[in-house]
């Protein structure tokens, strides 16, 4: 009998991993967890949540505070006064938890000529009605002439405004690929399940919620690039890269391969990273990592694209990341996805083959606090940050480490 139960549990299992989202790989062994050390940037701001720096050859680090300005590391310094401030133009920000704010920051490719720089950010709306919370911002500045560490606030231009149903899953991220084009990540629009429409968001291509957009900012107010994969079909927004995303809170291209690798938030259950291609569908709603989750009668998920990896929420409770490593300082992250995880906890994914496996990034140098891990920074050289935040006694506190060779 006993064996019987055994062949009808691994039929039973064969069964559910052919009604999963196509693609999903069996686990091999873990690889051996790296190590690297922390060496503090700074700690002089709260809500650190995004990094982006010029390509100019300054070597300065701009970063976003969530409640509203951008900051500027020269030299290994913080400047006393801020790169940007917006924090007049946003909604009122709880310093507590808050998934609105200056969320997203990116240099123009042509920065060393035209001074321009992308700013996202969760702005008020002017006469609020039910059902919609605030509305996201799309704008560009110029550096003031006068003052190469600070934006003219009169050159702000804006490229687009969206209406955000939710407090929360508002994307944010801005990133420049090789191609020249900005690639602005959006999450579904908030609440639990993308419950919003009678396909969710992630699925309409006829919204930008739950989407990665992919624009040229040289027009007015931008141009759709003709070879963006959705621009001939009817009823589609032009501006949609991929789609079937629930919330791409950060994503970025792998300088070695120009690969765009993206962390997207699960629900209850799953993380998920994922290589974005044009035109993918991801899944959200239908499904949350490589599992079912809301399935239409008749889906074909053969048409959705699995992620490279998943883990559950025994480990993890939103993923933050990453980069590909592609800086000289830590050759045992070379070619290395690193990413982490809000709750503190770092990773890095190995490539095997056609695989990917997770090992553990484990630190040295770690200050005492519980540290939560906002996002991640690259830069020019290709060297990581990592982005964090902590309650203390007296108060929250933010905090930016360089990883260096252990």
């Amino acid at each position: 009998m006993k064996r019987y139960r055994f062949i009808g549990l691994i039929l039973l299992s064969a069964l559910n991993t052919l009604t999963s989202r196509a693609g999903e790989p069996t686990t091999p062994a873990e690889p051996p967890a790296r190590t690297v050390k922390l060496e503090l940037v700074t700690d002089q701001f709260i809500s650190p949540v995004n990094m982006a720096v010029p390509h100019d050859g300054s070597g300065r680090l701009f970063f976003c505070q969530k409640e509203g300005k951008v900051w500027v590391v020269q030299n290994g310094k913080l400047l006393p006064q801020p790169f940007a401030d917006v924090s007049a133009e946003m909604v009122k920000i709880n310093a507590a938890y808050d998934e609105r704010g200056l969320l997203g920051m990116a240099f123009h490719p042509q920065f060393k000529k035209n001074h321009k720089l992308y700013l996202y950010y969760s702005a008020p709306v002017p006469n609020p009605v039910k059902g919609l919370n605030h509305k996201s911002k799309l704008v560009e500045f110029t550096v003031s002439a006068s003052n190469p560490n600070a934006v003219d606030p009169n050159s702000e231009r804006i490229l687009f405004e969206l209406d955000q149903p939710e407090s929360n899953h508002n994307g944010g991220q801005l990133a420049f690929g090789p191609d020249g084009y900005l690639y602005v990540g959006l999450g579904d629009g908030g609440g639990g399940g993308d419950k919003h429409g009678t396909i969710g968001n992630g699925q309409d291509l006829g919204t930008w919620l739950g989407k990665i957009l992919r624009i040229d900012v040289n027009g007015k107010p931008y141009k759709v690039p003709a070879d963006n994969p959705f621009v001939k079909t009817t009823g589609a927004k032009p501006e949609i890269w991929a789609y079937g995303l629930r919330n791409p809170w950060r994503f970025s291209f792998d300088r070695g391969t120009g690969k765009l690798f993206a962390g997207d938030v699960g629900q209850n259950l799953y993380e998920e990273v994922d290589i974005i291609s044009k035109g993918g569908n991801y899944g959200w709603r239908i499904m949350e990592g490589f599992h079912d989750f809301n399935v239409p009668p008749g889906t074909n998920k053969l048409k959705l694209i699995p992620p490279i990896h998943e883990y559950n929420h025994d480990l993890g409770i939103s993923i933050t990341g990453g980069y590909v490593y592609r800086g000289n300082a830590i050759p045992s992250l070379k070619g290395l996805y690193v990413f982490g995880d809000y709750n503190g906890k770092a990773f890095v994914l190995v490539p095997n083959g056609s695989q990917w496996t997770r090992a553990d990034l484990k630190f040295t140098n770690t200050p005492e606090d519980n540290l939560q891990i906002l996002s991640w920074g690259e830069d020019e050289k290709g060297e990581l940050y990592m982005l964090t935040s902590a309650s203390t006694r007296n108060g929250f506190k933010g905090a930016i480490y360089k990883l260096v060779k252990n």
